[in-house]
């Protein structure tokens, strides 16, 4: 059987796209996924479905649905986990639920670069038709869309919350209800898309709309080895399952494996820059020069605090009902920066309940029980690093190097976001919270040199990886795809994920990759 349409993993936008198309009753869309599918609620594994934090420092939390992969954040840092999802639903199953849109600016500077289908007027319908906002009813919100939305308003806090809420406003960062607001900045309730503990991810929220239609075939447990080729067309992948190795053929092959897959998977198929591929023996389809370059991301490093032995901390409550955005000193970029208020949870006998989840958290360093913590994020860093292959087998993962920190600019915006969030955790209301900073060391903070070195080893991901196929016409050379999602210089094959991202937004990726998804299916459903 040849499809219509062969979408390759069913993530954030994946999901989306395979449902949109299937919409069509007349078009065959087959839908690949390398992990598991669970075909309803009741049927997800507890961490999966019972969803609040990342789960980055409990190895434990997605064992099963990870892909595992390690990248190098600086030349300093140890080598740390990014986890991606490898489930139906993708990232969306396993990641924080922050439903956080980018700042106007972000998607009009998409726009500038030669992609004006992708400002934010433009882009404002998308994510309104996704969402179904619990808390606000106006023209910058849905309310009847597939992804459920809510936010713990100033009286649900817990105690570290409300008081990293209120140092914030007695520090003058100003207060905003609704952080999708396209003006919003300050302090504000974290919008995110968890509803009674359910993590309300696109394969709740999509596929179990869909999956019963006649025409949408989804395979899970099926690893896509690469894309197949009649010279420059591309007509079908390479699918390895259960051991054995076959090739599907499609009419249009839609790539959505994310911001690691996706170019990886390109690569392996013999596109992407022909040193590379000529190094590992990969017959060149065509030199594509921007794949796996350009990788963006929001590296962020822990203020940590000990609490007291009198305050209890709640492991089973979301870690981050409140973050507050600003924009550093003299830069030119409005809410460049990023603190959120989180939580180390004690194990006792409530966690086991849900024994993998995300919220029993732990210090990466000593494995015990602290406290809590503040995150600093550079929420929009000039430094960019790349993904490159170590290997041709497919199941040899890239080489992920986030070159975080890189410019001088990067460094001076977060030594301050650090003596800001310190300031914040010396705040009056923490007083009866906070026993004493953990980390970093006041000898961390004597200079910059050696604040810079603090950061430098301590710097890790925000799980916020884009750009490495980054979306453009064909006159900039490191674009991969059109503001269509095509890939350039090849037919049949397109591409709509987190990589295409020109820049990292300034916000969570996860609802602007869903949002992508709506936006390139519209797209889509004109030419399948």
């Amino acid at each position: 059987m040849k499809y219509d349409a062969i979408v390759i993993g069913s993530g954030s936008a994946g999901s989306i796209i395979a449902t949109r198309l299937s919409e069509q009753k007349d078009k065959s869309i087959l839908l690949i996924e390398a992990g598991p599918d669970y075909e309803n609620i009741d049927s997800l594994p507890n961490e999966i479905k019972y969803g609040y934090s990342t789960g980055t420092d409990n190895n434990q939390f997605s064992q099963n649905h990870d892909w595992k992969f390690v990248g190098q954040a600086t030349k300093l840092a140890p080598k740390m986990s990014v986890p991606r999802g490898k489930v139906t639903g993708g990232s969306s199953a396993i990641n924080g639920q922050i439903f956080f849109r980018g700042a106007p600016e972000d998607y009009d500077e998409w726009a500038s670069q030669g992609n004006d289908e992708w400002n934010y007027i433009k882009l404002l319908p998308y994510f309104r038709k996704l969402e179904t906002d619990l808390d606000f009813q106006d023209d910058f919100h849905g309310t009847d869309g597939p992804i459920m939305v809510r936010r713990h308003f100033r009286d649900e806090l817990t105690p570290q919350d409300d008081a990293f809420y209120q140092a914030c406003l007695d520090n003058n960062y100003g207060e905003s209800k609704d952080l999708n607001h396209p003006e919003s900045t300050g302090v504000s309730p974290t919008p995110i898309n968890n509803i009674k503990g359910i993590r309300w991810s696109t394969a709740i929220g999509y596929l179990d709309l869909s999956r019963h239609r006649l025409n949408l075939t989804i395979k899970s447990n099926c690893f896509v080895r690469k894309i197949l080729f009649n010279k420059e067309k591309a007509i079908g992948v390479q699918v390895e399952s259960k051991g054995e190795v076959f090739e599907v053929l499609g009419k249009k092959i839609i790539l959505c494996a994310g911001a690691v897959g996706s170019p990886h998977l390109l690569l392996l198929s013999g596109l992407g820059p022909k040193n590379q591929l000529k190094k590992y023996n990969i017959p060149i389809i065509k030199d594509l020069q921007g794949v796996g370059k350009n990788l963006s991301d929001h590296p962020i490093v822990w203020v940590t605090y000990k609490t007291k032995k009198s305050f209890t901390l709640n492991p089973l409550t979301y870690s981050m009902q409140v973050l507050c955005r600003y924009t550093a000193k003299n830069s030119k970029f409005r809410n460049d920066m990023l603190l959120v208020m989180s939580n180390y949870a004690h194990d006792n006998k409530t966690t086991k309940k849900y024994p993998a989840h995300p919220d029993n958290l732990l210090s990466r360093n000593s494995g015990k029980p602290l406290g809590i913590r503040i995150i600093v994020g550079l929420w929009l860093a000039e430094s960019k690093g790349e993904l490159s292959l170590t290997s041709n087998d497919p199941k040899v993962q890239p080489f992920l190097n986030f070159n975080y920190l890189n410019t001088e600019f990067d460094k001076k915006r977060m030594r301050e976001a650090i003596h800001k969030a310190i300031e914040l955790g010396n705040h009056a209301s923490f007083k009866d919270i906070i026993e004493k900073r953990v980390d970093p060391t006041d000898e961390d903070l004597e200079s910059d040199i050696d604040l810079n070195k603090w950061l430098l080893k301590n710097s890790m991901t925000g799980q916020h990886i884009s750009g490495t196929c980054k979306m453009g016409p064909s006159s900039d050379k490191m674009s991969v795809v059109n503001q269509y999602g095509k890939v350039h210089s090849v037919e049949n094959l397109f591409l709509a994920d987190s990589s295409i991202m020109p820049h990292c937004i300034r916000a969570n990726t996860n609802v602007t990759t869903m949002m992508i998804g709506e936006r390139m299916s519209d797209f889509f459903k004109a030419i399948i």
